[in-house]
């Protein structure tokens, strides 16, 4: 974002006048949000599995002074995992979660600023762009209802993701799949549930994605039009680099503090076994709002926040670089289309 003089930038377009090229053409926003992101992930994705772990160890067990933890915070679980499984125990399950990005934000970020246009159109009688000021709600009724489309088409990869890091021979928390890779992930999957099989858990991914897209995008928008506005004689407009850094850096923490119930209920909605005799169905949780009902039950209100300085760890700095790279990689796209 910008002064007033500037036109105004959102997280899926770019400046107005770019927006006869290339940065405002969905195709390529949707290529530049795959892209971005999965460059973000490859960074990211270790702490995602010490997340994982975090958040899936003592579940359903009332803690006591006896219980076995093997991982204690974010640095043992790191130094644990990293020395007894190496850097691919660390990078577990970054197959699926590629794909599961390019489905996520591809979807989200590509569609985000059309599915915003249309709701200002329809509410407020124009474009979002057309005055420079931005509708909150609108902005996060359209993240929101992006990320669950995302969720929703990315649903298997992140289940097999989830199940891939989980797993260890060292030290198992949760039950063990044990898939030799996401291919055998997905044709086991599918050979025991089918469809229902493969998108079991997505109704709590689409919660968790549906929070999290909707505080994102909406809370990324709000930062930058502020950080632009306001510092722009400091050299922070609209395309700095540091003013897309800065927003990211709040909305991650945002966007963390929101999402991090709904992400405990999807690890665990999507790690379960399987019920003996019902295909596809879960073992332990029916639906999400059984599993938010007896892990809070069993284990306290905070047990919805296990795992957040992992969750912070990997989505602060994935949020910073999926916006720093899906900003750049649209500046490149403009500046070659405008040739």
């Amino acid at each position: 974002m910008s002064a007033a003089s500037t036109p105004v930038t959102t997280a899926s377009s770019t400046t107005t006048t770019a927006g006869q090229g290339q940065g405002n053409n969905i195709l390529f926003t949707w290529f530049a949000g795959s892209l971005a992101s999965c460059g973000a992930v490859t960074f990211t994705n270790p702490f995602e599995v010490v997340k994982t772990r975090l958040q899936l160890q003592g579940e359903l067990a009332r803690a006591t002074p006896s219980m076995a933890k093997p991982y204690h915070n974010v640095a043992q679980a790191f130094w644990v995992i990293g020395k007894n499984e190496g850097l691919r125990g660390l990078q577990k399950g970054l197959g699926p979660g590629y794909m599961y990005q390019i489905m996520l934000n591809g979807t989200r970020l590509g569609f985000y600023e059309p599915t915003k246009n249309l709701m200002y159109q329809v509410f407020a009688g124009h474009t979002s762009d057309a005055s420079g000021k931005q509708v909150l709600p609108l902005n996060v009724a359209a993240g929101g209802l992006c990320g669950v489309a995302g969720a929703a088409l990315g649903s298997p990869f992140f289940l097999v993701k989830t199940r891939m890091q989980s797993a260890s021979k060292f030290a198992a928390v949760g039950y063990q799949h044990n898939y030799t890779s996401a291919l055998d992930g997905l044709r086991r999957i599918w050979r025991d549930g089918g469809v229902r099989g493969l998108y079991r858990g997505m109704d709590a991914a689409m919660m968790r994605a549906g929070a999290g897209s909707a505080v994102q995008l909406a809370t990324y928008d709000q930062c930058k039009t502020y950080i632009a506005r306001n510092l722009a004689h400091r050299g922070l407009d609209g395309n700095s680099a540091m003013t897309h850094f800065l927003a990211s850096m709040v909305t991650g923490f945002f966007v963390c503090t929101v999402m991090n119930p709904f992400d405990v209920v999807s690890t665990r909605m999507y790690n379960q076994k399987a019920a003996v005799g019902v295909g596809g169905a879960g073992a332990l949780y029916k639906n999400p709002f059984q599993c938010f009902y007896k892990t809070v039950t069993t284990e306290g209100f905070f047990s919805l926040y296990k795992g957040f300085l992992a969750h912070y760890l990997r989505l602060g700095p994935h949020t910073i670089l999926m916006f720093v790279f899906v900003e750049q990689i649209k500046a490149l796209g403009t500046k070659y289309s405008s040739r």
